[in-house]
C-alpha cells in the first residue's frame, strides 16, 4: 500500500498538488495564533477598506479588520465543518447502507425508500430549511449538512454490499456459523469501504462549499466569527474592493480543488480496475 501511494505521488501530479494544498491550509489553521499578525475580530476603523500593503498583506475589511488574519482563522471553522460532516455522514450512511444491503428484503426496501425521501429534496434548500428552523450556529449548520449528505453514502454502500455479499467467503462464513452481525462487521464492511473512502475524499470539497454557501446566506456562524463564506458575503457590498471577498473566495476555491484532486487520486489508488498501474 505504501509503495502504491509513493508511485501515486510520482505519477499523479494533481494528487500531489491537492495534498500540498490541503496540508498548507490545515497547518495554517492549526498555527493561526502564531502566524496571524492581528487579532481577527479586533476592529480599527482608521484603516477600514485598505488595499493590500506591507502592514495588511490581504488588506482590511469594512471594520478595519485584517483579512489575512481572518482568512487564517476562518480555515479553522470551514475545515472543521467540512471534515466532521464527511466523517459523521460517511459513518452513519455507510452503516445504514450496509445493514440495508446485507439484510435485504422488506427491511432494505423500507430503509432505502426513507433515504430516497431525503434525497428527493434539493440539498441546499433542505439544509437551509433545517438550519433556519434550528437557528444559525456552527453546530446546527454541521447537523444540517449531515442530514443532507448521509443518504448518498448509504446508497453507495448498499450497492457495493449487494455485490460483496454474493462472494463465496461470505457463504463460507455463514456455513461456519458466524453471526450476521459478525459477518457484517468483519467481512462485509471492510471489503466495501474503499468506495466510500473515495467518495469521502471527493465530498470534502463539496461540504466545504456547502458550508460556505450557508454562511454566505447568513445561516452559518454568527458575526464576528471569521469564516470564509461569511467573509465573502460581507465583501459583496464592496465589489470594487476586490480583496474583501476575493481572498476568502480564493481560500474556498483552492481548498475545494485540492480536496477534489485528492479524491481523484484515491480513486486511482483504491479502484480495483485502476489499481494495477500502481
Amino acid at each position: 500500500m505504501l509503495r502504491s501511494l509513493e508511485r501515486l505521488f510520482r505519477s499523479n501530479y494533481l494528487f500531489t498538488l491537492g495534498v500540498l494544498i490541503c496540508i498548507f491550509w490545515i497547518l495554517m489553521a492549526i498555527l493561526a495564533p502564531v502566524i496571524a499578525p492581528y487579532d481577527p475580530i479586533v476592529q480599527d476603523l482608521s484603516v477600514m477598506l485598505q488595499p493590500p500593503s506591507k502592514e495588511h498583506i490581504f488588506g482590511t475589511d469594512n471594520f478595519g479588520r485584517d483579512i489575512f488574519s481572518r482568512v487564517i482563522y476562518g480555515g479553522r471553522y470551514s475545515l472543521l465543518a467540512g471534515c466532521l460532516t464527511v466523517i459523521i455522514a460517511g459513518a452513519l450512511g455507510s452503516l445504514y447502507g450496509a445493514i440495508a444491503g446485507y439484510v435485504g428484503g422488506k427491511v432494505d426496501n423500507v430503509m432505502m425508500r426513507f433515504s430516497e425521501m431525503v434525497l428527493s429534496f434539493p440539498s441546499l434548500i433542505l439544509a437551509m430549511l433545517i438550519n433556519s428552523v434550528m437557528g444559525s450556529s456552527l453546530f446546527n449548520t454541521m447537523f444540517a449538512l449531515v442530514i443532507v449528505a448521509w443518504p448518498t453514502y448509504a446508497r453507495l454502500m448498499r450497492s457495493v454490499v449487494l455485490s460483496v455479499k454474493e462472494n463465496e467467503y461470505i457463504a463460507a462464513a455463514e456455513v461456519l456459523g458466524a453471526s450476521r452481525m459478525r459477518i457484517l462487521i468483519k467481512e462485509i464492511i471492510p471489503n466495501s469501504i474503499s468506495s466510500v473512502l473515495i467518495m469521502a475524499t471527493t465530498d470534502l470539497g463539496n461540504q466545504i462549499l456547502m458550508f460556505s454557501t450557508l454562511s454566505f446566506l447568513g445561516l452559518g456562524s454568527a458575526p464576528p466569527t471569521p469564516e470564509w463564506g461569511m467573509m465573502v458575503s460581507e465583501g459583496v457590498d464592496y465589489f470594487n474592493k476586490f480583496w474583501v471577498a476575493g481572498f476568502p473566495g480564493l481560500a474556498i476555491f483552492t481548498m475545494a480543488i485540492g480536496a477534489n484532486f485528492i479524491g481523484d487520486g484515491m480513486r486511482d489508488l483504491l479502484d480495483p480496475k485502476l489499481r494495477k498501474q500502481f
